[in-house]
């Protein structure tokens, strides 16, 4: 069984081993693809794996020895879902693994807004706390989040996990999902997107990238935040509209952002939030620790292992059987 993977070196740059997926066939592992290189790379193996290159319909209907598509991450809207089960080619990706990274590093952000610790190191590192005639400083735009309301857009493994989270915190949870009924979650009041965003102090993104739902954080919704609410968005880049946001920022609409997602990544210069410092951009980190990638090369794995005895397991474009 030929295994190509067309950009692994997101998930190990060196420090884990491919050992797993090497048990599985004979793996051939790209550090990156660029698009005219995706179809060549992946011509002869029977299994594709990928994290961020896209395959497009025409490249999978190119592929005449294409049985299965493996996401090395939980989103799959860089893979066309729709043209690989024309062709009875399942898509697979691994749901969970960076739950608690992923809320980990937007605690973070919260925190480091609700602070601003790297800006107050800076401070006393440049000598201000030495000049200072009291044992202390710095006392402006700090605030607890006891009582204050986080709005979460999206409710699934990780918005969960930051609303507990935040319950910690004593703060008021509200949140916006398409069929509140199906969750079991004390605590949470659900609201329309229009009332989290109304409501929130502060508003985090935790859902999944549609056609629906791409640059739904707009101008419209941004007038809708208080002038001290803080976005944060660790889900999908292009759930914003960046240029948007950047004018809400530098205006002081609202009080600031975290994002560690941008539409394009790496991202153009042009980019809007670039030039917005009450802007806090981190590189697209919250998934990469270490514990969270070796858990995406188990269930790969795991995923794999299941395909090659006839069966399926998170599989996202609706194939049954194969």
């Amino acid at each position: 069984m030929n295994i190509v993977i067309l950009d692994g070196y997101s998930i190990n740059p060196g420090d884990l081993n491919w050992s797993s997926l090497e048990s599985l066939g004979k793996l051939t592992v790209y550090d990156r693809s660029a698009p005219d290189e995706v179809q060549e790379r992946s011509a002869d193996a029977e299994i594709v794996l990928v994290n961020k290159s896209k395959i497009p319909g025409n490249v999978i209907n190119a592929l005449p020895q294409l049985k299965y598509i493996g996401e090395l991450a939980t989103g799959f809207d860089n893979v066309d879902i729709h043209a690989a089960a024309k062709r009875n080619v399942p898509v697979c990706n691994v749901p969970g693994y960076s739950t608690a990274s992923v809320a980990q590093l937007t605690w973070a952000l919260i925190l480091e807004l609700t602070y601003k610790i790297n800006r107050r190191s800076d401070d006393v590192h440049n000598g201000a706390w030495t000049r200072s005639k009291d044992f202390c400083f710095g006392h402006e735009g700090l605030f607890e989040l006891q009582g204050k309301t986080l709005g979460l857009i999206g409710l699934g493994q990780i918005g969960s996990a930051v609303a507990r989270i935040g319950m910690a915190f004593g703060m008021k949870i509200i949140a916006a999902v398409r069929n509140p009924a199906k969750y079991d979650i004390q605590h949470v009041s659900f609201k329309s997107v229009n009332e989290c965003f109304e409501q929130a102090d502060f508003l985090s993104l935790h859902c999944p990238l549609t056609d629906a739902n791409r640059q739904m954080v707009n101008k419209e919704l941004l007038e809708r935040m208080k002038p001290s609410a803080y976005i944060i968005n660790t889900a999908r880049g292009a759930l914003i509209n960046e240029q948007d946001l950047a004018n809400a920022l530098t205006h002081k609409q609202i009080a600031g952002a975290a994002v560690d997602v941008l539409s394009s990544e790496p991202p153009p210069e042009n980019n809007p939030l670039l030039k917005v410092s009450n802007c806090i951009i981190t590189p697209h980190i919250a998934w990469a620790t270490r514990q969270a990638r070796e858990r995406l090369l188990y269930e790969s794995a795991e995923n794999i292992k299941a395909f090659l005895n006839g069966g399926l397991r998170n599989v996202v474009n609706g194939v049954k059987t194969v």
